[in-house]
């Protein structure tokens, strides 16, 4: 599957069907993450894998009570341990990176026949503690994925032209 295939089949995944992650699987899309780009190749992202049940059950609590989270096989918990640094534009490296990263996982799902939904609405400081995850660490998202139990809906987006501009800006 081609990097434009893999985009166009993704989705937001909310229903995870009854299937085993294959460690194999898992281990490839990690890898994506692995591999993404970084400010300064700082690589200050850090991925907690959960896959016990009853503490997915626990990240369903601490997310506000999503249930597809708990019925995913697997969550990535993406998180940043250096988050000082912050680029000349004015941003800070830790949140793009890391956002960039999981992107990569994403995709590498899809070439998988894995779904993924990214997950932002979260009680960090809840995450943190089930996870003993250091106070110093910061977690950006939360990432089920497991086989997807629905077929993807059709995409609504917006067209090209209302979104590119060449040369200037236009109201």
């Amino acid at each position: 599957m081609d990097v434009i295939a893999a985009i166009q089949r993704r989705f937001s995944v909310r229903k995870y069907g009854p299937y085993e992650l294959e460690d194999e699987k898992l281990k490839r899309v990690l890898e994506a993450a692995r591999l993404a780009p970084s400010a300064r190749n700082v690589q200050e992202w850090r991925f907690v894998v959960v896959r016990d049940p009853e503490m997915r059950e626990a990240l369903v609590d601490a997310a506000n009570g999503q249930q597809f989270i708990g019925e995913a096989p697997a969550v990535i918990v993406a998180c940043a341990v250096a988050t000082e640094h912050v680029m000349p534009c004015g941003l800070h490296c830790f949140p793009i990176d890391v956002a960039i990263a999981m992107a990569y996982m994403t995709l590498a799902a899809v070439e998988q026949g894995l779904g993924t939904c990214w997950v932002g609405a979260f009680n960090a400081d809840r995450v943190r503690g089930l996870l003993s995850i250091p106070s110093d660490v910061i977690v950006v998202g939360l990432l089920p994925i497991g086989y997807p139990a629905v077929e993807a809906p059709p995409k609504k987006r917006l067209p090209l032209d209302e979104i590119v501009m060449q040369e200037r800006w236009r109201d």
